[in-house]
């Protein structure tokens, strides 16, 4: 393989893959380097295999719920094996679809950890290749804390590891992923605690999100320990015993879940000898247009610290490419009202400001248009779950700045409104929208 290059690309996941695989199309001769697999946290450990196993227990819900339905249904169990093989299987065909498309791409793929020479060269093994723009996309890796016994523990990688559904789990942490693993593991019939540091899941959540999402978690069976941490995990026998700060203990745990954040993935990058300076967390600072402190080397994605979505990393790995090889000298991405979702139970779908948000920017010109109903799926079932939509205003003329949905399908109906609110769509907007019944949705267009 020639060792020069118009770009080398850094890791191997979304952001760093769609970033070469478009400056390709523009021209410019560039190499992927990565160590693991082709893909990276989203493919491999992440929101790929997480949306199957979220999936999976969904099922499992619908399967509850179809006797009311009026079907007569004889479940022979869950079998975890079986749908662990089969995810698995459709990791490996994405790694080599992910191979492919880059040889298609006529992007070089060098296999191995890469560290910094120059602010010019990089080192893979015996290796130095050369080039004068470099795109750092290594993502990042979950947080161990300095638990003793931590080891007995695992993180949001070794649960895509596990052999065995476990029937007693406990989840340290109170962001999505906890929040995530938390309602798939209990809707496959495992019990569940969760030890928060404080009392509240999704901070930084609408906060009637967070409440509703917290109520119906613990209606459902999910245990919360709050104001708590883990302080030591014991073996017992073939199970665990968590000691807590509070100095309670739980006994019994087949699996203890660290699940309280990540951290970039930078060890071994030699960032001093490109001259690329890192924040007080340790993520590679960047301006609005991915450039980092060196002007030849950019950064997007996790390892940025900077919105850690896959979408996210994969739109500005294009835009990067778009203004170094495409000719759209101002092309970068703008990081204002970017959606996201939550594969919890129920799932969330939100974009733009919280309310409390909207009101420390806005004041006393923000209103909110809030409702909260039981979808029509759950009328006739013994088991039930809530729906909230919220919409936060601002302004005489109403501008939409926040959408909030709880409920069933609240992934799939945010992508729809996030295009309206994006382009600054007018309460008026929605309002003169005609409804689409019997639809969960529609509430968002006929809210008073």
């Amino acid at each position: 393989m020639n060792k020069n290059f118009d770009m080398i690309v850094i890791g191997g996941g979304s952001g760093g893959l769609a970033a070469a695989r478009r400056a390709s199309e523009y021209g410019a001769k560039c190499a992927v380097i990565e160590s693991g697999r082709v893909g990276g946290t989203c493919v491999n450990v992440g929101c790929v295999p997480k949306k199957v196993m979220w999936t999976t227990s969904r099922i499992a819900e619908v399967l509850h719920d179809a006797p009311d339905y009026g079907f007569s249904i004889d479940s022979q169990g869950f079998d975890w094996s079986k749908i662990k093989r089969s995810r698995d299987a459709y990791i490996a065909r994405l790694n080599d679809i992910y191979l492919n498309n880059l040889r298609k791409a006529d992007v070089g793929f060098i296999a191995g950890r890469a560290s910094f020479a120059s602010d010019s060269k990089v080192q893979v093994g015996n290796n130095v290749y050369q080039a004068p723009h470099f795109l750092i996309a290594t993502g990042g890796e979950p947080i161990v804390p300095p638990v003793e016994g931590a080891e007995l523990g695992i993180t949001s990688d070794g649960f895509f590891e596990m052999e065995r559904l476990p029937k007693k789990v406990v989840i340290t942490g109170a962001g999505y992923i906890a929040t995530e693993f938390a309602g798939m593991l209990h809707g496959l019939g495992s019990e569940v605690i969760m030890v928060l540091r404080k009392d509240q899941l999704l901070r930084g959540f609408d906060a009637s999100v967070t409440a509703v999402v917290m109520d119906e978690m613990a209606r459902s069976g999910i245990r919360f320990v709050m104001n708590n941490a883990a302080t030591n995990l014991k073996k017992d026998g073939s199970t665990l015993t968590v000691e807590l700060s509070d100095g309670s203990s739980i006994s019994g745990v087949d699996e203890f879940i660290f699940a309280i954040g990540r951290k970039p993935n930078t060890a071994g990058l030699n960032l001093q000898a490109a001259g690329v300076n890192t924040d007080a967390r340790g993520f590679i600072e960047t301006d609005s247009y991915q450039i980092t402190s060196n002007k030849n080397i950019y950064a997007v994605g996790d390892v940025t610290g900077r919105i850690a979505l896959t979408p996210v990393a994969i739109a500005a790995g294009r835009k990067l490419s778009d203004r170094l090889f495409g000719g759209q000298s101002d092309a970068h991405l703008d990081y204002e009202n970017i959606p996201s979702v939550i594969f919890s139970h129920p799932p969330i779908g939100t974009m733009g400001l919280s309310e409390a948000a909207a009101q420390a920017k806005y004041g006393e010109s923000v209103k909110v248009y809030k409702s909260e109903f039981k979808n029509m799926y759950y009328q006739v079932t013994s088991r039930t779950s809530p729906t909230l939509m919220k919409l936060i205003t601002v302004g005489e003329d109403e501008k939409v700045i926040g959408c909030h949905i709880v409920g069933d399908n609240a992934d799939e109906i945010i992508q729809g409104f996030s295009v309206a609110v994006k382009m600054g769509a007018r309460k008026c907007d929605f309002d003169n929208t005609v409804a689409i019944h019997p639809t969960a949705s529609e509430e968002l267009v006929t809210m008073r």
